[in-house]
């Protein structure tokens, strides 16, 4: 085996986006790792729906191998893991629970955790549902990773017994997301993966505007939404948008809309990755509300929306300079705050325990 990998990942996908955003935040952040000159293998699980749907097979930022099963991960993969300087499992990886147990039989330098779904977790282990990882498994890594910040972080060591919680947020690959100046095609788009959770505020705040003002144009994009939804007439449906074409579909939106899982809205402090790519490109956000998320945008930097009429009244009566303006602070502060570089640096940081200097401000 050559030098040893600085970091394994063992996530449930890099290679495709299809019907998971956790693709596009590991890209970001592996990216980000490589300009600090970090090495990383990822190891994903080699399942048809993934494989069949790969808009990424062959990333050049980083190793990116396959497995079939829990014996063959360890069988194949015990030297890199073992010689790692560390190893971190991500949420929803198939038979988690089966995976974590086996690294626990190796010796590794260090065991991690990355929840990019911490809020589900929580609720789902509350519930007593262990699909992915399981509450005696928490005392045993060294840190726990948390997509979301704030009072959660607590909650997890205090009631699930985390040795170290500390917030990995979601970035942007700077590089990859900008202004280009393109036309405007839609007044208002949504990017996501279907989510019964979801449905509700997505009717609220896209599809009853778009009943409401026939005149404009919407689109959401999106794998796996039901038959029966009822779009109106000017709302553009895709299929799948995959992260090569993010930034000219944001950037052909008068303003983008986030909408939140009702678990994270729930748990607060969980901006979606998608939040930080429309404000790189420069697109006005219109997002639900739930707490932390003044914390993540300056002032002005994004319209709150409780329902329809607020989103109406974004569409219908705010200026392009009202929006230039709005999405310029939201811009700067993305660039400065919440880039794939500086997410990789500040998880450089937490891995080398350096907890003082991550966890007041998350």
């Amino acid at each position: 085996m050559s030098k040893p990998y600085d970091i394994v990942i063992i996530g449930l996908s890099l290679s495709s986006s299809w019907g998971n955003g956790h693709a596009t935040t590991y890209r970001a952040l592996i990216r980000g790792l490589q300009t600090h000159r970090q090495r990383v293998l990822f190891l994903e699980r080699d399942v048809p729906w993934y494989a069949d749907n790969r808009d990424l097979p062959d990333p050049d930022f980083c190793r990116l191998a396959y497995y079939h099963r829990v014996e063959e991960l360890v069988e194949r993969f015990s030297p890199e893991l073992t010689t790692a300087g560390a190893v971190i499992v991500g949420s929803y990886v198939p038979e988690g629970v089966a995976v974590i147990d086996a690294l626990g039989g190796l010796s590794l330098q260090s065991l991690h955790f990355y929840d990019i779904d911490t809020p589900v977790t929580l609720a789902k282990l509350t519930r007593g549902d262990e699909e992915y990882l399981a509450q005696r498994q928490i005392p045993s890594f060294d840190s726990y990773f948390s997509f979301s910040g704030g009072p959660v972080l607590t909650r997890l060591e205090e009631d699930f017994g985390a040795r170290l919680a500390l917030p990995l947020f979601c970035s942007v690959d700077a590089d990859r997301y900008g202004p280009t100046g393109e036309a405007h095609r839609w007044d208002l788009g949504y990017l996501g993966t279907y989510s019964a959770d979801r449905q509700p505020v997505l009717e609220r705040l896209l599809i009853e505007p778009a009943r409401q003002l026939p005149h404009l144009r919407f689109v959401v994009a999106g794998s796996q939404f039901p038959p029966e939804i009822d779009w109106p007439a000017n709302v553009d449906r895709i299929e799948h948008l995959p992260p090569s074409e993010h930034r000219a579909f944001y950037n052909q939106q008068r303003f983008a809309l986030n909408v939140t899982r009702a678990d994270m809205v729930a748990a607060g402090w969980s901006p979606s990755v998608r939040l930080f790519e429309a404000a790189a490109c420069g697109t006005p956000i219109i997002s639900d509300v739930w707490a932390g998320l003044d914390e993540k945008f300056p002032p002005g930097g994004i319209v709150l929306a409780q329902g329809p009429e607020d989103v109406i009244a974004a569409l219908n009566d705010l200026t392009p300079a009202q929006r230039n303006t709005m999405a310029t602070a939201a811009r700067r502060h993305v660039l400065a705050e919440h880039t794939a570089t500086a997410r990789a640096g500040e998880l450089l940081t937490m891995l080398g325990g350096g907890r003082d200097q991550i966890r007041p401000s998350a």
